[in-house]
């Protein structure tokens, strides 16, 4: 049976309805029966978060667990969000799981690759010698994407330009996009340099950044939610005041990325799951307009992943609320309907 949608859709703003037929969507009334879903409130095109890790029975543990995974993927999912990009998994998705009719869309990016002049110790990284060749058979073998550890100790020196330059070349050549972690204001230097397709943090991020990411065409990931929960553990001291000196300056990279045409997309990296309208408004709190950072984690990121929105033949992905996030951040932690792979499942 068909369903049947009709309110606001933004991010036009204006009032339509349309139909879902399997699993896309239609604006010409179709001849079957169709099933009324909703016929009042603002639609978006279904959320997304696009920096996520799933897949760890608590958090920081290096460990794979299918189990933990699908909890945490039905988390996202009961929160309305219908796409999740991996930029990091510490196993590979169980058979079957991805083309599940009730589970959000899959965007991987393998494992986090770590070059071996950087790491031979944080139990998560996939270190090789070889960072060209790995991330060209990871970018093939997941999803176009191949995730780069471009430093990981912001005090330490982070992974060479030349390096960082080659893989995106190479990546690039074979028509896939690296993600590079940076929290160090020369590895966020290095990756924008380098033309990396996402900057993944951007702790103490150059200002010169800001260019370089929009003649490249990178978008900013700053998973803000992971850093806020992380700042009141972080001691008083040498160190610690230089981690609060990145964190304050890559908030403030926010609202000049986007000033300047960076697409800034919301991700929420780690615990807890189906958390991204925090992100969204830690993304407003940094100097975003509400309607922007709305989209970060609905219709900007779904163009930005090539997941298409709320248009004729669009995916039938679809969240509906009672007013407009837009205005009230905060509801779009209470989706009264979510349409996923165009199945209802709530």
């Amino acid at each position: 049976m068909a369903l049947y949608l009709r309110g606001t859709l933004l991010p036009a703003g204006t009032v339509r309805e349309f139909w879902v037929l399997g699993d896309r969507i239609t604006f010409d009334r179709p001849s079957a029966e169709a099933e009324t879903v909703a016929d009042s409130g603002f639609l978006l095109p279904g959320l997304v978060d696009v920096h996520t890790h799933p897949g760890s029975p608590s958090e920081g543990e290096p460990r794979w667990d299918p189990g933990a995974f699908a909890e945490q993927i039905a988390a996202h999912r009961d929160a309305g969000t219908t796409a999740l990009r991996f930029p990091g998994l510490l196993g590979e998705i169980p058979d079957g799981m991805r083309d599940a009719a009730d589970v959000p869309r899959m965007i991987t990016a393998g494992r986090w690759l770590a070059w071996a002049g950087l790491s031979r110790n944080a139990d998560f990284h996939t270190v090789t010698e070889d960072l060209v060749s790995a991330a060209v058979a990871e970018a093939k073998a997941h999803d176009g994407w191949c995730k780069l550890m471009g430093d990981w100790d912001f005090e330490a020196a982070p992974v060479p330009y030349e390096l960082l330059r080659a893989v995106t070349d190479a990546v690039h050549a074979v028509g896939g996009r690296v993600a590079a972690h940076c929290q160090s204001a020369q590895g966020v230097l290095h990756a924008a340099r380098a033309g990396v397709d996402s900057i993944e943090h951007g702790m103490g991020m150059p200002e010169e950044c800001v260019q370089l990411m929009a003649a490249h065409g990178a978008a900013y990931v700053p998973t803000l939610t992971a850093f806020a929960r992380s700042a009141p553990g972080i001691k008083d001291n040498p160190r610690g005041r230089l981690w609060h000196q990145g964190h304050r300056v890559m908030i403030r990279r926010v609202r000049e990325a986007h000033d300047a045409g960076v697409t800034v997309l919301a991700g929420t990296d780690s615990a807890p799951f189906g958390n991204v309208a925090t992100e969204v408004e830690h993304l407003i709190a940094a100097g975003l307009p509400a309607d922007v950072a709305v989209g970060a984690a609905s219709w900007a990121a779904r163009d930005f992943l090539g997941l298409p929105g709320l248009v004729e033949g669009g995916l039938a992905d679809v969240t509906v609320y009672d007013t407009d996030p837009r205005l009230e951040p905060g509801v779009l932690r209470h989706p009264r309907r979510i349409v996923l792979r165009g199945r209802v499942v709530r």
